[in-house]
């Protein structure tokens, strides 16, 4: 086979593996499927339409970004943060985040903090409405949101995986009500970058992770098998 050929091909399987790993990946980040949740590659099959192989390929992709295990004879599951780990990520964005502000603000624009504010409403609404999904979803777009001004893709990736296994570590030690962050932090957060006032941005959003990290709550509950066909009855449709 011709080296384009087989270039071809890849692209092809990641092509037709992509809307599951997203379905996944979705229902990971928006606490659908817990940290500690099996997921066999049997009932997975079952439920996307597709060989055993192939849902195999989307958990080896989950589990590089650290979002699955893998564990021989246990098969895999929904990852499970540690304490140690959960208090890393949350340090690592701290890190990233506050030393890209000074990029951010040299770039925002007034449609950027539009863009911001309307997350915000949109974010506290679904605190309001209880919505927790919703929440999650918005809060980690919110961060993403806000670094990707600065125009570095390298960093926006990086930090949208780090809100990605964010959602397992609030997922695994959160508190039951506790969905993605405080809204008015984040509209402190808009206020301060429309000043440019870097220290206060950067002390803010300090405080922002920190708040986070002090209300988690160090315990785990029991995991299991989740109902794969209810989850993904959609996905199973449109295939």
């Amino acid at each position: 086979m011709k080296h384009e050929e087989r270039l071809s091909t890849a692209s092809d399987l990641k092509d037709k593996d992509e809307p599951i790993f997203q379905a996944l990946m979705t229902a990971i980040v928006e606490h659908q499927l817990p940290p500690g949740s099996k997921l066999p590659e049997e009932a997975l099959s079952e439920v996307f339409g597709v060989s055993r192989t192939g849902i195999r390929k989307v958990l080896q992709r989950l589990a590089a970004v650290q979002m699955v295990t893998l564990t021989p004879k246990r098969g895999a599951q929904v990852a499970t943060p540690t304490v140690e780990e959960s208090q890393d990520i949350f340090r690592t964005r701290m890190l990233l985040e506050c030393a890209n502000l000074e990029e951010v603000i040299a770039h925002c624009q007034p449609p950027h903090l539009a863009a911001l504010e309307a997350l915000s409403r949109q974010e506290e609404l679904a605190h309001q409405q209880r919505e927790g999904a919703t929440a999650i979803r918005l809060s980690a777009q919110f961060h993403i949101q806000l670094q990707a001004i600065a125009g570095n893709q390298v960093l926006t990736d990086m930090v949208t995986r780090l809100a990605q296994r964010s959602s397992l570590v609030i997922a695994a030690w959160g508190a039951p009500w506790q969905q993605g962050c405080r809204c008015h932090d984040h509209d402190t957060l808009i206020v301060l970058l429309r000043q440019k006032a870097l220290p206060e941005l950067r002390s803010a959003m300090q405080h922002h992770f920190e708040h986070i990290v002090a209300s988690l709550r160090f315990e785990r509950e029991g995991d299991g098998v989740p109902d794969f066909a209810r989850l993904f009855a959609r996905q199973k449709r449109e295939s």
